[in-house]
């Protein structure tokens, strides 16, 4: 066996279930809203399930790893729209894969030297996606927390020059999860003279980029602060995103990832052999889901109605704030967030997940303690409902 699966920590949900067998929601009598997993809920678009029935008849044949063409050309057309920026080409710098989630982690794989004693640097909190790949790819990840004083950004500037030196791969969520912010562009730019100096890639998590809340304000992505910063070869940077957020189908498992051509063929010779090849019917139905913005402007309204019905809610009781971009809320709770969560659970029927279950303790600090994440991916009656039972838990739990 692999020793290093020794080194894995489990995952969030799994500790959460162990935290909240002893609970007991049923002697409440009131029906369980989970607002705990951040799982879209809304319908998958029309166009998409088609696009399925129509292809069916691509089951026959083996799939390219590279992906189809068209699918490519697609996603190009979608970043070059999107950021404004010159489309990327879809022939050395853009790779479907089967959603954000395994190339996140295959992507460490490619690029970490195991022999090297090198670093994977992750924001605190995390997807824990990132840790996991870096010890397994034979790194060390190191972590740096999040600063509530500047909307729940990671520090980059905390980290020291000793730690850049051996940082062969730096992950990005932007926007952030849990706490929705967006990294600014002189961020990026620190990142990217960092990157150069120290000779590490940049891989840019973005799949919460299109669950923005200000519709006139769509958040910056790495291959748009590239551009800008006259990167145009978006060297030693690349960006994931995904179909699972966007359009609400994390069953498809369909994303891409864009940005250098260097790194995008070595990404393709990994894959080769990692078996990860696009299907055709899930391709028809990326397809689709790629040309279309208006189901997804539709999505966002629904999220922006559930945020205002539920921060009306919550606000007057609890330190929260609306984040940039996002489903989750992020919310600071009066004791330790695990025993909030299994006496919330306990006592009003509602599963949220632990702040502390999504960080590590760096520097002495978790900046996951005494916080909870709350995604309100449910349907606006059930967010709504939640949140009440929230207020009302924290009104009798000061």
């Amino acid at each position: 066996m692999n020793p290093r699966l020794e080194l894995l920590q489990p995952y969030p949900f799994e500790k959460l279930r162990k935290l909240l067998a002893t609970a007991n929601p049923q002697a409440t009598g009131l029906p369980l809203v989970d607002l705990s997993i951040g799982e879209p809920k809304h319908d998958a678009p029309e166009l998409a399930k088609q696009a399925i029935v129509n292809s069916l008849a691509g089951l026959s044949g083996y799939p390219p790893t590279k992906g189809d063409p068209a699918l490519r050309t697609a996603i190009s057309g979608w970043l070059a729209n999107r950021y404004r920026i010159k489309a990327p080409d879809p022939e050395t710098q853009v790779l479907p894969v089967l959603g954000s989630r395994e190339a996140l982690f295959a992507i460490a794989q490619t690029v970490v030297d195991p022999n090297a004693g090198g670093l994977v640097v992750c924001p605190n909190p995390f997807y824990q996606i990132y840790e996991g790949a870096a010890l397994l790819a034979g790194a060390e990840p190191f972590y740096v927390n999040a600063d509530p004083t500047n909307h729940f950004l990671s520090d980059w500037r905390s980290v020291s020059p000793a730690v850049w030196h051996r940082t062969q791969l730096l992950y990005v969520c932007n926007p952030g999860n849990p706490a929705g912010s967006v990294m600014p562009l002189e961020d990026w730019q620190m990142l990217f003279e960092l990157a150069d100096e120290h000779d590490f890639v940049i891989a840019s998590d973005e799949c919460y980029s299109e669950i923005y809340l200000d519709e006139s304000q769509p958040p910056l992505g790495g291959l748009q602060a590239a551009v800008a910063l006259g990167r145009d070869d978006f060297r030693r940077l690349v960006s994931f995103s995904s179909l699972s957020k966007r359009s609400n189908l994390p069953g498809l498992r369909s994303g891409f990832v864009a940005g250098d051509a260097q790194i995008i063929a070595k990404f393709l010779l990994y894959r080769t052999y990692h078996g990860s090849a696009m299907s055709g019917v899930v391709t028809a139905a990326s397809l689709a889901a790629w040309q279309d913005e208006e189901h997804v402007r539709a999505n966002r309204q629904t999220y922006r109605e559930k945020f205002d019905a539920v921060l009306e809610i919550l606000g007057p009781v609890m330190d929260v704030q609306r984040p940039q971009a996002s489903f989750y809320l992020w919310a600071r709770t009066p004791y330790d967030d695990a025993k909030f969560t299994h006496d919330l659970l306990d006592q009003q029927a509602v599963k949220v997940l632990p702040g502390s279950y999504v960080s590590r303790t760096a520097d002495g600090i978790n900046p996951g303690e005494n916080r909870i994440r709350i995604a309100l991916v449910a349907p606006l009656a059930d967010c709504v409902e939640g949140a009440k039972r929230i207020a009302s838990f924290m009104t009798n739990n000061p």
